[in-house]
């Protein structure tokens, strides 16, 4: 059986994000930073905005996360799980 830290290395992120978006490039910033696994999808350039809402709702903003197709949220419900699941550390 493999072990957590196995699981965890196997895990894909995926964002969908957008052109100008700070909390889009702050995501992909911790991913690359923190190592962990992570496809970028770009509106307009791998989907369209009616893509978007009917995957993620009316109103939903970027970017959106998916971690092995079970979505996270935004940059603020994902970076919770990053530091909770141990793949980031807050400086204190």
């Amino acid at each position: 059986m493999p072990s957590t830290n196995e699981n965890q290395m196997k895990q894909k992120f995926t964002v969908y994000s957008k052109t100008g978006c700070p909390y889009c490039d702050k995501i992909v910033d911790l991913f690359q930073q923190a190592h962990l696994e992570h496809v970028v999808y770009k509106l307009d350039e791998h989907f369209t905005p009616e893509q978007f809402y009917k995957e993620f709702g009316e109103g939903s903003t970027f970017p959106q996360i998916l971690l092995d197709e079970n979505q996270l949220g935004g940059c603020a419900d994902t970076i919770a799980y990053l530091i909770n699941e141990g793949h980031i550390k807050i400086k204190s």
